[in-house]
């Protein structure tokens, strides 16, 4: 549910992580857009990322999260531009949907949900979704949003609160939509190993890609000035999530790539190999 719009770097590994520790550069991610951080800062751990990540989503983050995910709510200039990459997004993915035709009658999880951009238009194809969020305040608003749009197909999708580690079930295809900015490389591989049990034919996933063209944004961060507004941001280098996939027994049948002033956004969809 969150995105980069810039990094604080434009150079390093193949396997790049924007992480708020030492000796690596550090950068926040302040609301849609990463930022420098200066000098050595501590090393959290995964929980603390996790804590980090619900109360943001539960309280600034949500207010501000929510306006972009709407259609009709206020924004400034910069939350608009975020607002139409994200619908790309999902526009695209719903696209890859409609063209195989399988929508109706099978099953999928949307893991990071939050209001239920891609699983509401999901539900109104006929899909059975089990959807899920690690905030409480987005879990609420999906179910709200789907109460309206839905009608009686309302019964057909589900909401629940909890993260990714906690997943469980079976599905025809595994959503994971602007989730991974969260998750620094060392915990991606066992977060997306944790997707791939949970899907029986396909994932679909998205993650803010390094390149060298997000370094040379990084100049927007003094705009958006604020630590109440930050959450740890990490990018992740193409090569290196198809390489995990492709451990797990995955393979990259498309691949697209979403790109605004504000908004980046690597999309992959994999499907088991044969």
């Amino acid at each position: 549910m969150a995105f980069v719009a810039s990094s604080g770097w434009a150079g390093g590994q193949s396997r790049t992580t924007v992480r708020l520790c030492a000796p690596r550069q550090a950068v926040r991610n302040v609301g849609a857009r990463v930022i420098p951080a200066r000098g050595p800062v501590m090393q959290l751990t995964q929980k603390d990322d996790k804590k980090e990540v619900e109360e943001y989503f539960n309280n600034t983050g949500f207010e501000r999260w929510n306006k972009i995910y709407s259609e009709d709510a206020e924004v400034n200039n910069v939350q608009k531009d975020i607002r139409t990459g994200h619908n790309q997004t999902i526009q695209r993915i719903l696209a890859w949907i409609d063209a195989d035709g399988d929508a109706q009658y099978k099953t999928f999880c949307d893991a990071g949900c939050g209001v239920g951009s891609l699983a509401i238009p999901l539900t109104q194809r006929g899909a059975i979704v089990s959807a899920s969020d690690i905030s409480a305040a987005m879990v609420k608003e999906a179910r709200e949003r789907a109460d309206v749009q839905l009608g009686d197909k309302a019964m057909n999708v589900s909401f629940a609160v909890s993260d990714l580690e906690n997943l469980s079930g079976s599905y025809d295809t595994v959503f994971c939509i602007d989730v991974m900015i969260h998750y620094p490389d060392e915990k991606l591989k066992e977060m997306i190993s944790h997707l791939s049990n949970c899907a029986e034919r396909r994932m679909i996933i998205t993650f803010a890609p390094y390149t060298i063209l997000l370094g040379m944004l990084k100049s927007f961060g003094s705009l958006f000035p604020g630590p109440s507004k930050a959450t740890r941001a990490y990018l992740h280098s193409e090569s290196y999530v198809e390489g995990i996939l492709k451990e797990l027994g995955w393979q990259v049948k498309r691949r697209d790539f979403v790109k605004s002033k504000f908004y980046f956004s690597t999309i992959l969809e994999a499907v088991k190999q044969a």
